[in-house]
């Protein structure tokens, strides 16, 4: 077989994984050449677990399970979530940069497959935010953040909140995308997401907020991926409606809402990746 009848054997879905594999191995290699990123990603989530824990560890009644020790393990799946939720930033930025200094059309130049590119940008930000996760759990124990229900469910908490960066990072990149530079990216990926987290059981149990904003609470996205990682934690996890759906499944809810966001979110990425590069 002749090199020019081998890329015709390919599949364009093999060819798709192949890109994306190389375009998430170069977004990897950026890190050790910019340790203030690194520094910066995860001194945030130490910050707020701290802040959280230490301030309003007593000053936020957690229903049915009294004491500062409680509101810390509550705490915990809150900052897990919340972090993956701004992995937004990360994505939106990084293609806006990509996108304002031409790199895009260097790819545009190159038989890829268009789905590979963003991708590739997409798995690197999660293996990076494992790494974040990494140290915010190192940090929760020190707080004295524990899980109860075996490492088993654990680990299946923690790839639930993979899952959920997977699915928050196509929305960033489909902003990262649409935007005209990396500064409006940043403001862009994260002003809408400050109210979805604090409008949520992510700090402040839902039985705590005003009536009105219990159910929108309790069905907020971020609010099933806490409510699913407090779940196979073991931590606690009191709800408004205890006999509600999101009560009852937090778990399939999680997934629901990941499945939806990748659904919606990665077509319309690639759609205006196609668009935005004319490829």
């Amino acid at each position: 077989m002749s090199a020019a009848e081998t890329p015709s054997k390919v599949s364009p879905f093999a060819r798709a994984v192949s890109d994306a594999g190389v375009l998430a191995w170069r977004s990897l290699k950026r890190i050790p050449r910019t340790p203030d990123m690194l520094i910066y990603a995860t001194i945030q989530p130490i910050m707020f677990v701290l802040l959280f824990a230490y301030v309003f560890g007593n000053a936020i009644p957690i229903p049915g399970f009294p004491g500062a020790r409680a509101y810390r393990e509550f705490l915990m799946s809150g900052i897990f979530a919340q972090t993956m939720a701004f992995a937004v930033a990360s994505a939106s930025v990084g293609l806006a940069d990509d996108m304002s200094k031409g790199l895009i059309d260097r790819f545009r130049s190159l038989p890829m497959a268009r789905s590979g590119v963003i991708a590739g940008r997409v798995i690197g930000d999660v293996v990076f935010n494992a790494f974040v996760m990494l140290v915010m759990v190192i940090c929760g124990f020190i707080v004295g953040w524990r899980w109860h229900n075996g490492f088993g469910n654990a680990l299946a908490a923690f790839a639930i909140l993979l899952l959920f960066a997977f699915a928050m990072l196509w929305v960033g990149a489909l902003i990262g995308l649409s935007v005209g530079g990396p500064e409006v990216a940043a403001s862009a990926g994260l002003i809408w997401l400050f109210p979805l987290t604090f409008l949520s059981n992510a700090f402040v149990p839902t039985p705590n907020l005003p009536s009105g904003l219990q159910p929108v609470a309790e069905w907020n996205p971020i609010s099933s991926i806490v409510a699913a990682c407090r779940h196979l934690f073991g931590n606690p996890s009191p709800f408004a409606s205890p006999d509600g759906f999101p009560a009852q499944h937090p778990v399939w809810l999680s997934l629901i809402w990941c499945t939806v966001i990748i659904g919606v979110f990665a077509p319309l990425a690639v759609n205006k990746y196609r668009r935005a590069t004319g490829h």
